[in-house]
């Protein structure tokens, strides 16, 4: 028998949960869908939100040939296969056959270049699924021949529909009696995967003979414990060791942290993939707390690149126990949310004349840069000029953590700004 999470795969646009926001009525995407209007697409989003499914959909809802390839078994040789078939079948067919690439992030550039000819020539619409940013992992001219749509993770009351539907619908579970007295615990195991949902209410459900069965959330934390191999059977473990390794390194254990490494590893990670969550850790969850930690996660980037397996395990290593070991700081990164949020909440508020570009006569005789002064020109290359919109002034975004470096920061700060930050 199929699992539950294909047995349960939907069928058409009506019968699909989520992501509203691309192919709920009046969006571009369903638009095109309805207008037989297709473009190449790029779906990017987290595991199990129903990114094959939608691609699926959209071939049946059009009625073309579709055609699947996996990026983590498939090379060369099969993508030219695939469009010589796609190609044939062109040719009888005036529906332009769909080719969907799951997770074409695993693709390398020459893979990738393979595929420009058959999409620039219509011979395939191409549909690819990423977890990956495609800004980083599909070439620029790949890329540019795609529209990229961004799927999330389902909502609770989207999985809790899930649930419910699989419940009453499907050929296996409708013959018993199940009462979903508590649903917190599925919904907390799956983490917004709908694959992982629908494993975790199976093994339940398998878990006991009795056709009678009273889901609790103590049951589904049990079963799930005990049948954790099982669980994971599908490679979904992959997202919880990366979240474990991230998580080891903000916690500071250098132990734990290398371990996650290994596991990675062990299992065929891509090296490049595990630099580049290093990258963005640095200055995350480390910042101005150790401004070399970004050096050292850029030159391991850039030599990880460089070097390749196996030895780039031991530049890894060294950047990943350097980061653990490091003081930490989310000073920057909730910086740049607070002032996110802000510019949200104010909108596009007018630049203080004297901050202003001055190119034109105009422009200067409209006071733009008047009254601007430089602030090397003053002591301590210091001049206590209004920075921020008047409606802004003394917003603080930037507060300096509680580390050696930082500390330095709040009262360099303090001694320049005086009371107007509150630092």
């Amino acid at each position: 028998m199929q699992p539950l999470a294909e047995r349960m795969r939907p069928k058409t646009l009506g019968d699909y949960i989520g992501q509203q926001h691309i192919i709920g009525n009046g969006s571009a995407l369903r638009n095109a869908i309805q207008q037989n209007l297709l473009p190449s697409l790029l779906l990017w989003g987290p595991p199990g939100v129903g990114k094959t499914s939608l691609a699926i959909i959209i071939a049946t809802e059009l009625k073309r040939p579709f055609f699947m390839l996996s990026a983590i078994n498939s090379g060369v040789k099969d993508i030219r296969e695939i469009i010589e078939k796609a190609g044939d079948n062109n040719f009888f067919n005036q529906n332009k056959p769909v080719l969907f690439i799951d997770e074409i992030h695993r693709f390398s550039k020459s893979q990738q270049d393979s595929l420009l000819g058959a999409v620039e020539k219509g011979t395939v619409t191409l549909i690819g699924a990423t977890t990956e940013n495609p800004s980083f992992e599909v070439i620029g001219a790949l890329l540019s021949r795609c529209q990229v749509y961004v799927l999330k993770h389902l909502e609770e009351e989207e999985l809790l529909s899930l649930l419910k539907k699989a419940i009453s619908n499907d050929e296996f579970l409708k013959h018993k009696k199940i009462n979903l007295q508590e649903h917190e615990a599925l919904l907390r195991v799956s983490g917004g995967d709908a694959r992982k949902l629908y494993n975790a209410l199976e093994i339940v459900v398998n878990s006991t003979s009795e056709t009678n069965i009273t889901i609790t959330n103590e049951l589904v934390l049990k079963t799930i414990q005990q049948n954790l191999a099982l669980y994971d059977k599908n490679g979904e473990q992959h997202y919880d060791i990366i979240s474990a390794f991230i998580k080891s390194i903000r916690g500071s254990d250098p132990n734990a942290a290398v371990y996650y490494l290994a596991r990675m590893l062990k299992g065929g990670e891509d090296p490049s993939f595990i630099a580049r969550r290093l990258l963005i850790l640095a200055s995350e969850d480390i910042g101005n707390a150790n401004p070399n930690a970004l050096l050292l996660a850029n030159n391991c980037f850039s030599a990880v690149n460089v070097i390749g397996m196996p030895e780039a395990r031991i530049i890894l290593s060294q950047c990943v126990t350097y980061l653990a070991c490091s003081s930490k700081s989310n000073a920057s990164y909730m910086a740049i949310a607070n002032a996110m949020a802000t510019v949200d909440k104010t909108g596009n508020l007018p630049v203080p004349l004297p901050l202003r570009n001055a190119p034109t006569k105009l422009m200067k005789n409209l006071d733009y840069g008047k009254e601007y002064q430089y602030a090397h020109s003053f002591e301590n290359n210091f001049i206590d000029l209004e920075f921020f919109p008047e409606t802004l002034s003394g917003t603080k975004l930037y507060e300096p953590g509680n580390n050696a470096r930082e500390a330095e920061q709040r009262a360099y700060l303090k001694k320049l700004w005086k009371e107007k930050y509150g630092y």
